[in-house]
């Protein structure tokens, strides 16, 4: 399985949704619906992200899902590339693993305390980064709804009535509000949002 069997999109014609699936499945049928005069202008948005996903649909359906594989990729995993003040780089780990290495620049009383940590100083930084993310998780999760939720509303809600104000309720976490403005926005525009916003107004 590679990325863009698992790469989730939506498109929209205009405020019309019409397509939704894996990137290749909504590749497919934007291709279809370009090919057959049935849309104008379309937009594709990933799902978790709300980025916008270029495809060139130029030329046969062939090339263009040739085109979306090679631009989705294979998602890789990556470790932190350590350097101390002094500048020398440390084993960026196990390569073969597939890892894409990564710097973060620490203070020598840092650089200490992680060699002197079991493991040396990449377990202690994995056991630190998944102790943070254990307990931020519900404040994050939170967080990036809201980011992911505000980036599909600027692009496709940007101009609607009521987008400043359901703007300030989703950050304020007004809920009561938020919905009630959405409401009165296009359907699939709305419904949308109401996805994407899922997770934003949780109890934390």
């Amino acid at each position: 399985m590679n990325g863009s069997d698992i790469r989730l999109c939506t498109a929209f014609d205009g405020n019309r949704n019409i397509a939704s699936g894996s990137l290749l499945q909504v590749s497919t049928k934007v291709k279809g619906m370009i090919d057959n005069d049935e849309v104008g202008s379309v937009l594709i948005f990933e799902d978790s992200s709300s980025e916008l996903v270029e495809i060139d649909f130029r030329g046969e359906l062939e090339e263009v899902l040739k085109s979306v594989v090679k631009h989705a990729g294979t998602a890789a995993s990556t470790i932190i590339s350590v350097h101390n003040e002094s500048g020398v780089q440390r084993a960026p780990g196990r390569p073969k693993l597939g890892v894409i290495p990564r710097e973060v620049t620490l203070l020598p009383r840092h650089w200490d305390w992680l060699n002197s940590q079991p493991g040396g100083a990449s377990v202690a930084l994995r056991k630190l980064v998944e102790e943070a993310r254990r307990l931020r998780s519900d404040i994050d999760k939170v967080r990036y709804s809201k980011e992911v939720t505000y980036r599909f509303m600027h692009a496709m809600a940007g101009n609607f009535s009521g987008f400043e104000e359901a703007t300030r309720a989703l950050f304020a976490g007004n809920s009561e509000k938020f919905n009630e403005i959405v409401a009165l926005w296009p359907d699939d525009i709305g419904q949308h949002v109401y996805k994407l916003s899922g997770n934003a107004f949780a109890q934390i």
